[in-house]
Parts: structure tokens; C-alpha cells; sequence
């Protein structure tokens, strides 16, 4: 471990620590936005909401809703053999979601923001025995603050696309600095790990994507009733985890489809639900008529797109439609997670911007279980022959299913590698 920082993280430090005063004027500009809690506040300069717990105490933490999703049934785990566990995370989103999935006796918190005093606040409350951070949410005064205060940091579920490990490769001596703190990486694939270990991790083994063993999200069961019976026999089709941008090219699709699919329903749940209001729009503006989950409205034989813009509620539009795209791919964001809607036995169609995926998309692309198209048009013509064609439709949904069922067992593998750092966990708790 160097004695001395690089430069890069010294002036980081300075910056942070200077700017703290600015906070809560920060902190105010993203609460006007709507992506602070209002009565949260505190925990983001480091007060905690909760007590800490007694015993071992296992800190996970990671950067929004797919991350902590992604580690939900190992919480569960942690959590049947009576660890502790305190989850952070730092959108609004990820806090609302963490009521409804997170187990009991697991804690929520809003991670604080970066800056020496309320790291320190922080830490000195929760005064974490061990520390998981999911993905690559990596910020400098947190994993510094932690290392320096002697507890053990592990990555799980580590990913880092080519883009980002070109820009972290920028400031390589900052990032293997960082990465030095860990004891241990796990990532999702082999080309991670390549790519944390050419960054300057020290122990890096790849243990495969926690996402594809997350169970399918729950429904309420008379909601899903209810649903289907108003929906009928009508042909559905969905857009889940939309962006701007995304919404208007599946409208777009629907306007194609409707003259030889009639009665067509799609069903669009945006990524944030906050812009359903602004995606019904787009559809009244393309001759549609369009209804709102988030206003009670129900998908009657009347509308054309049904907004799912509720929260916790993404497994009523899977188990809807047996064709789903998935978004956040026709735009440079990255993709959104396929293998929900996989577990459901949709067919899944993807447009090319997939790096955060990249691996999984790949693989379901080669064997015939996901579509890849490049527009609205190409969307349309690919949901067209599967509306038309149901075998060709269960043929790529059963290769999807086939997939990710070979892929699963990253969960196993991770709790493997961390097994020897929960007896020591165990060892020290009877010793004290």
C-alpha cells in the first residue's frame, strides 16, 4: 500500500473537503429536481436515520436500483444467517424500492456525499465490519476513510466497460491506488477481471453476473388478475426500462403495427417513472390514446399505450407481455438488465447499445435468445413476425430461458469467495 497518494487523489481530497460548505446548497438544487428525499437530507451529510445494530455489521453498497437488485438474494443470504446488514445507495428510486424488496432487518441508507466530514460522520456511526461494493460506484474519500480505518473491502459483481476502463486508464495511478484497498474483486466476467487487473486490483477472480440469478420481481397476484381480465385477448406488447428518447420509437412501432395487429396494447413502464406523464404526451401526440398506472387509469379496450409508471411493479408488465423490449439500448446509455423479462419466457428484442450488458446480450444474441434492431422501423418488423408467428416467438423465448439458466450460479460462487471473511466475522463476534 503506497504511504503517499497520487496527485490526482490529493487534490480530490482538498477540492471535496473545500467545497463542503457548498452542500447544502447541492443538496437543495437536487431536492428541487426531485433526486433528493425530502426528510432524508441528513443521511447524505452523513447523520444517520437508524441505530446501528448490535454485532457484525455487513456494509453493501452500491449505486442505484439495478445494483441493489442485483444483490438482493444475497442480503438474503447475510441475512439468514443473522448478519447484519446496512445497504446504501444514492437515488430515490433505489430508497422507494428498498421498502418493498429489501429482507427484514435490513437497513437503508442514503450513501453521503463525498466529502471528508460526512464520510468520516458516517463511519463512525455504522462502524462497518466489512464492506461490499456492487458494480464500480467507486468514490475516492469513501474507500480511502474505509481502508484507513482497517476494514475489509471486497468488490461484488465488479463490471467495467471498455469505455469505462479507458477513461479510468486516464488516471491509472488514482484508480490502482483505490483498487489497492480491496482485498478482493469478483466480477462478472472475465473480461472485467482482465480489465481490474490491468487497473492495479490485486486479487481479482470472476464469479459471473448476480443478475442473472435475481428472482422474477413479485406481483400482487388479484392486481395481475385484474389486469389480465381487463385486458382480454388483445395482443400486448411492452417497453420496459425506457429513457427519453426510447418512447417515442416504440409509439412509433405501435403506429406501424396496429393496422394488421388490431386491438394492439403496448405496455411502456419507463426507467423512471416520474416521466410517465411526459411519455403519455408522446403518445396523444401521435393520435393515441393513452392511459396512466400512476393515476388509477386501467388498459380498457380503449387505450393504445398503457404507462406502467409505478414503482416495484416492472413484474405486472413481464408477466403481461410475452414480448418485451428492453430499454436504455435504441440510445448511448448502455442497456437495461434482460433477464427478468427472460424469466417470464418473453421474447426479448434489444437495440445496440448494450455495454452494460454486453456479455449477457452477446451470448443471448449468439444462441437465438434476444433480437438486436437498430430503429423503430426495425423494432416494428421484429415484434411484427413475432406477433405473427408465435413458434418463432417461443423458439427465441425458450433459447433466452435456456441462457440464463446455464449462465446462473453467480450467487453461490460469490458467497464462496466470501465465505472466509464471515467466519472471521463469526470468530471475532465470540471472541468480543
Amino acid at each position: 500500500m503506497p504511504n503517499r497518494l497520487p496527485l490526482a487523489l490529493r487534490l480530490y481530497q482538498f477540492a471535496s473537503f473545500a467545497a463542503a460548505p457548498m452542500a447544502p446548497h447541492l443538496l437543495a438544487r437536487r431536492l428541487e429536481r426531485g433526486k433528493e428525499h425530502p426528510t432524508r437530507l441528513a443521511e447524505r451529510r452523513g447523520e444517520a436515520g437508524e441505530p446501528r445494530p448490535d454485532g457484525p455489521l455487513i456494509w453493501i453498497h452500491g449505486a442505484s436500483v439495478g445494483e441493489m437488485l442485483a444483490v438482493v438474494p444475497l442480503i438474503e443470504r447475510l441475512r439468514a444467517r443473522d448478519f447484519a446488514v446496512l445497504v446504501t445507495t444514492g437515488t430515490v428510486t433505489s430508497a422507494a424500492l428498498a421498502e418493498h424488496r429489501l429482507p427484514a432487518g435490513a437497513l437503508h441508507q442514503f450513501i453521503p456525499l463525498d466529502a471528508p466530514r460526512y464520510v468520516g460522520r458516517f463511519l463512525d456511526h455504522w462502524r462497518p465490519d466489512l464492506a461490499l461494493f456492487v458494480e464500480s460506484d467507486l468514490w475516492p474519500n469513501l474507500i480511502l476513510e474505509t481502508g484507513r480505518r482497517r476494514v475489509p473491502m471486497l468488490m461484488v459483481n465488479g463490471r467495467l466497460s471498455e469505455r469505462s476502463f479507458r477513461r479510468w486508464r486516464r488516471v491509472h495511478g488514482a484508480i490502482a491506488a483505490l483498487l489497492a484497498h480491496f482485498d478482493l474483486c469478483l466480477t462478472q466476467s472475465a473480461a472485467d477481471a482482465a480489465r481490474y487487473g490491468e487497473l492495479g486490483a490485486p486479487r481479482v477472480v470472476s464469479t459471473g453476473n448476480l443478475k442473472l440469478d435475481v428472482p422474477p420481481p413479485p406481483v400482487d397476484e388479484a392486481t395481475l388478475r385484474q389486469l389480465k381480465l381487463t385486458v382480454g385477448i388483445r395482443p400486448v406488447i411492452a417497453a420496459a426500462s425506457t429513457h427519453d428518447g426510447e418512447e417515442s420509437a416504440v409509439i412509433a412501432a405501435h403506429r406501424r403495427l396496429r393496422a394488421k395487429h388490431p386491438g394492439l396494447l403496448t405496455v411502456i413502464a419507463p426507467r423512471h417513472p416520474e416521466r410517465g406523464a411526459g411519455v403519455a404526451e408522446l403518445a396523444k401526440a401521435a393520435g393515441l390514446t393513452a392511459g396512466l398506472r400512476s393515476r388509477g387509469e386501467a388498459p380498457k379496450q380503449t387505450v393504445d399505450v398503457y404507462i406502467a409508471d409505478t414503482l416495484g411493479e416492472l413484474g405486472l408488465t413481464y408477466r403481461l407481455a410475452p414480448i418485451v423490449f428492453v430499454g436504455g439500448s435504441l440510445i448511448g446509455h448502455g442497456g437495461q438488465n434482460p433477464v427478468e423479462a427472460l424469466r417470464f419466457g418473453a421474447a426479448v428484442v434489444h437495440g445496440p447499445h448494450v455495454s452494460n450488458f454486453a456479455e449477457i446480450y452477446r451470448i443471448l444474441d449468439d444462441a437465438g435468445g434476444a433480437k438486436l434492431v437498430a430503429d423503430a422501423a426495425a423494432l416494428a418488423q421484429q415484434v411484427g413476425e413475432w406477433l405473427q408467428n408465435s413458434a418463432s416467438r417461443n423458439a427465441a423465448a425458450d433459447a433466452g430461458a435456456k441462457v440464463v439458466k446455464e449462465l446462473g450460479g453467480a450467487l453461490d460462487r460469490t458467497l464462496a469467495a466470501l465465505e472466509p471473511y464471515l467466519v472471521q466475522l463469526r470468530l471475532e463476534q465470540r471472541a468480543s
